[in-house]
């Protein structure tokens, strides 16, 4: 026998009044960011003689320039590393399992630092959070640095977990996609988005049978770790830095072969086409027209990109010198990417977080490089395995 549930028993709202007090009135506003590395760093100008000599390979006389060239040409001008002479030569011939044993300890507390850094700018308690977004391209644990960063920041048990792994460069720009979709769907969400990358586990030493193509990564990446605080609707004690407006993703067809991540039983190893640059050039001003030409102005058929700040995953120098050309950027366009490149390197995922904190630096220096104090709009872009663009048309709140 069924019988009905009593008038009583029904909710008074309706499903679409639910849905609206549970969304945040305003949009997704980054409010604080914090950036970390280890302690570790080698000169770009000195790694082709480390790079040899820590993988005992200085016997590879015909590479060892093949390297140096490409080292110089990364415009790089130092990278930071978690592992160490020490550590590499406790363990030599490093398996997988050591690989992935280490970045299970050290990937937490790296990006635990940057989260750190974060709140403490945020001013709230680390509890206030409510979501936590996790991006990496190291490390195939579970539980993993999600779980340990709710211990080691002492967050809340009930704090909603999302892992991104092996997005590439481009997983910072999706986790903050995500966060802007979490916290504009959430009243009150307070969400905590931390990219950690380690390239412990894509270390390996030369082979005779490499190309100036498989050494890419070698000269490239390096380690870091960004973190983000995203919420709307901010409250008096909260100082929104950039509003994060609009976001799109897109996989430009036929590309799958220009730009691969994948772990395999050497670690984490990837294919990069020389011809990158070019390609994410070709297509990037198509993306940005298809994602925000309905909120930009447009002269005569053409956007002033110069009006915009520019937050860019940096690649590497040759990327940026390409989408200069392509958008008709003015020289110092692109500066907090370069400078991003320049200290640090390529560290996948978390570089468009420093390059974000590295756009507030600059507009908040009213002497700093290429400093952007008059335009209010801006975009951040990174590029991903696929071959993936991902954008998002920023407003700066302050």
């Amino acid at each position: 026998k069924v019988t009905m549930a009593s008038s009583s028993s029904i909710p008074a709202t309706t499903v679409r009044e639910i849905r609206v007090a549970q969304r945040a009135d305003g949009p997704a506003a980054v409010l604080a960011i914090g950036t970390a590395n280890p302690p570790h760093c080698v000169p770009q100008g000195d790694y082709p003689d480390y790079y040899f000599r820590v993988t005992n390979s200085d016997h590879l006389t015909d590479l060892k320039p093949t390297f140096a060239k490409l080292c110089g040409m990364t415009g790089i001008g130092r990278r930071f590393f978690y592992h160490t002479d020490e550590l590499l030569a406790a363990h030599p011939g490093m398996s997988l399992d050591a690989r992935l044993d280490v970045v299970a300890t050290a990937a937490p507390e790296l990006a635990a630092s940057a989260a750190a850094s974060a709140i403490a700018e945020w001013g709230r308690p680390a509890g206030d959070i409510t979501h936590l977004v996790v991006s990496t391209n190291a490390g195939s644990h579970a539980p993993g640095t999600d779980v340990r960063l709710v211990y080691l920041l002492g967050l809340r048990h009930d704090v909603l977990r999302t892992v991104l792994q092996l997005n590439g460069c481009a997983s910072g720009c999706a986790a903050l996609r995500l966060a802007k979709d979490l916290a504009e769907n959430n009243r009150s969400a307070r969400v905590l988005v931390a990219c950690v990358e380690l390239t412990v586990t894509a270390f390996r030493a030369p082979d005779e049978a490499d190309s100036f193509d498989t050494l890419i990564p070698q000269g490239l990446f390096g380690d870091g770790a960004g973190a983000v605080i995203v919420g709307a609707d901010p409250d008096v004690h909260e100082r929104p830095l950039f509003e994060m407006v609009s976001a799109s993703q897109y996989v430009i067809p036929d590309t799958e072969h220009m730009l691969a991540v994948q772990l395999g039983s050497g670690g984490i190893d990837g294919t990069i086409a020389t011809g990158l640059p070019r390609l994410a050039a070709g297509i990037v001003e198509r993306c940005l027209l298809d994602a925000f030409g309905n909120h930009l102005a447009v002269v005569g058929g053409v956007v002033e990109w110069n009006n915009l700040f520019w937050a860019v995953h940096p690649g590497s120098s040759a990327m940026l010198d390409h989408i200069v050309r392509a958008l008709r950027l003015a020289p110092g366009k692109l500066a907090a990417s370069r400078t991003v490149v320049r200290e640090y390197g390529n560290m996948l995922g978390a570089t468009v977080i420093f390059v974000l904190d590295e756009v507030r630096r600059q507009r908040e220096d009213p002497e700093g490089e290429g400093a952007s104090h008059d335009e209010d709009w801006g975009v951040m872009m990174g590029f991903g395995p696929g071959f993936t663009v991902e954008t998002m048309l920023l407003h700066a709140a302050t």
